[in-house]
């Protein structure tokens, strides 16, 4: 299972979707384990930028660097300054960008990093690392009020049972601070009930997702990086965005959407080229998602929710960004 894990779901579609040629330039905007950034780097002569906020990511992305000698360069930080990193690389256009959007299976794996109900650890989810700038989940279950945690676990983790979450997080925090993952999990379990939820999930995974979505502001920063990847992106290079639940995914059919001018603009009764809006920034590489065949989501467990949007730039100017257009709602 932690193989599977680690193998780069729906390879051969992002593959597709960039098509990677001699002596371009492709940004991974989530690097983590290097899985897409090899591919395409074995797919063609061509240059990867890759960039990932957790630092162990970079760090052991040295090695796979130096095997790649000239064509890797990993840089730290967000993927919602991916323009500005690049501009402190000189890089001002791109052919490609690719997002794998969610967090990473490195992360999961390692019970200190808190990611994860599976192995008990300090309860932190800080993608950047324990000690870093912002507020731990720890921080977040221990000082919300009742209607604030049902509302961040409602929202961003579309648990039905929020309400009744929240109220056991607060029962319990009053007999002593939640710091670890495992007790949280047992709070969780025992307020949604069963060892399994939806028959499918363990029933803290959606609690657990609200609370890292929250922590790092992974919808706000999924918008963000759209708009730079649309900045960044010459005419006729490509955007692939996989994502693994239906909040990352909306943004980015939303983002597209718009950007493709299937969003209506103005009125249909109104003179034509009056209130029309701008010109479509992209075009669809296929229409919709593209999903994990049968054999790929036996193999490979994490493959079963991967969608998979695509699209090309077109000329036009990029738009701006309107973060209440996507959906994205603050959640303090």
């Amino acid at each position: 299972m932690s193989r599977a894990r680690h193998v780069p779901v729906l390879l051969a579609e992002v593959l597709d979707a960039l098509k990677p040629r001699d002596g371009e330039c492709h940004v991974d905007a989530t690097f983590g384990a290097g899985g897409y950034t090899r591919a395409v780097l074995d797919a063609a002569d061509c240059r990867v930028i890759a960039i990932d906020r957790d630092p162990t990511a970079v760090a052991t992305g040295a090695a796979l660097a130096e095997a790649y000698a000239g064509r890797l360069g990993i840089l730290q930080g967000r993927f919602g300054d991916l323009d500005t990193l690049l501009a402190g690389e000189g890089i001002d256009a791109v052919d490609g960008v690719m997002f794998d959007v969610g967090v990473s299976s490195m992360q999961l794996d390692e019970a200190g990093r808190g990611f994860s109900f599976m192995a008990d650890g300090p309860l932190d989810m800080r993608m950047e690392g324990a000690g870093s700038d912002g507020e731990s989940a720890a921080d977040i279950v221990n000082t919300r009020d009742e209607a604030k945690l049902a509302g961040i676990v409602r929202q961003l983790g579309e648990e039905r049972r929020a309400r009744a979450v929240a109220r056991a997080i607060v029962r319990a925090r009053e007999e002593a601070p939640i710091e670890t993952t495992g007790r949280l999990a047992r709070i969780v379990e025992q307020a949604v009930g069963g060892r399994r939820h939806d028959d499918r999930i363990h029933p803290a995974t959606r609690t657990f997702q609200a609370l890292r979505i929250l922590v790092n502001d992974e919808l706000g920063e999924l918008a963000r990086g759209l708009a730079a990847a649309e900045r960044v992106l010459r005419p006729g290079g490509r955007l692939a965005v996989v994502s693994f639940h239906s909040l990352e995914d909306r943004i980015a059919k939303r983002f597209l959407a718009a950007r493709t001018g299937r969003v209506p603009r103005g009125s249909r009764h109104g003179p034509p080229g009056l209130d029309d809006g701008p010109a479509p920034s992209f075009a669809e590489l296929f229409h919709g998602v593209r999903t994990a065949s049968e054999e790929e989501a036996a193999a490979n467990p994490r493959a079963r929710s991967a969608r998979l949007r695509a699209a090309v730039r077109t000329e036009a100017p990029a738009h701006p960004l309107d973060l209440k257009a996507l959906g994205v709602k603050g959640l303090a």
